[in-house]
């Protein structure tokens, strides 16, 4: 079965969250977290999102 579309609409605030398969890491090293808060910055002025908060761990975001 497919999943709902998500409702999107201007102003909104989202909670966004990602995990590792099988709760497997996804972060290994300090590099990789820096890397990651690279995207973000990259994503932020790309699309032009505010950014309120941000966890990093080392199986999720």
């Amino acid at each position: 079965m497919a999943r709902p579309l998500r409702v999107e609409f201007e102003g909104a605030v989202y909670h966004v969250t990602a995990r590792g398969n099988e709760r497997r890491k996804i972060f290994y090293a300090k590099r990789d977290y820096e890397r990651f808060k690279e995207y973000l910055i990259f994503a932020q002025e790309r699309f032009g999102c505010f950014l309120h908060g941000y966890v990093l761990m080392s199986n999720h975001i």
